[in-house]
């Protein structure tokens, strides 16, 4: 992630909450090659990036008043723009989740085959409630990697960090999605 000075654009966002277009332009101008880098690496296609950062902002302007901490927008920033691709994700695929992410929380017992159960709506929408409660770096790359399919150098960049801290992240949640899943009851399904 790029260094931000976060008492600069906390001024700014106060000043953004009191009505000032002007600071709300300076927010834009700071962060816009950030929002636009991880869109572009998230969709993997410069104009849904573009429409991406322009909801992004949108959003951004008409809830500024809801965030309590002005330190924090880059953050905040980063969670809307996360929504916005994985909604515009969304409404271009079919309701489905990648088999692989279904391998991750595979039961090993023979008679437990995930392709049986892959159109399940229950156990589809188990799998979406678990990947939705976990951190949120970790839900982000578990979507971007077994939703989106990218690799893990895209991802990465996206989330300008390592790819072992993708790695990391990954691991981290599958972890998570196994316990969720098992304890919901949904351990034996797969």
């Amino acid at each position: 992630m790029p260094d931000f000075n976060h008492a600069y654009i906390g001024n700014l966002v106060i000043q953004a909450q009191s009505g000032s277009s002007e600071a709300f332009a300076e927010l834009y101008a700071t962060t816009y090659n950030h929002i636009y880098n991880y869109s572009r690496h998230y969709l993997r296609d410069a104009y849904m990036a573009q429409d991406a950062v322009q909801e992004t902002y949108i959003s951004a302007l008409k809830n500024i008043n809801n965030l309590k901490d002005p330190s924090l927008f880059v953050a905040w920033l980063n969670q809307i723009a996360f929504h916005v691709c994985y909604d515009m994700t969304r409404k271009n695929r079919p309701d489905t989740v990648n088999p692989e992410l279904l391998e991750l929380v595979l039961d090993e017992k023979p008679d437990h085959n995930p392709d049986e159960h892959y159109e399940d709506k229950e156990e589809l929408e188990a799998v979406k409630k678990a990947v939705s409660s976990l951190p949120f770096l970790e839900q982000q790359v578990i979507v971007m990697r077994f939703y989106n399919e990218m690799k893990l150098e895209d991802i990465a960049a996206a989330l300008s960090c390592s790819r072992s801290s993708v790695k990391r992240y990954i691991l981290s949640g599958k972890k998570r999605l196994e316990a969720i899943l098992g304890k919901e009851g949904r351990r034996n399904v797969f």
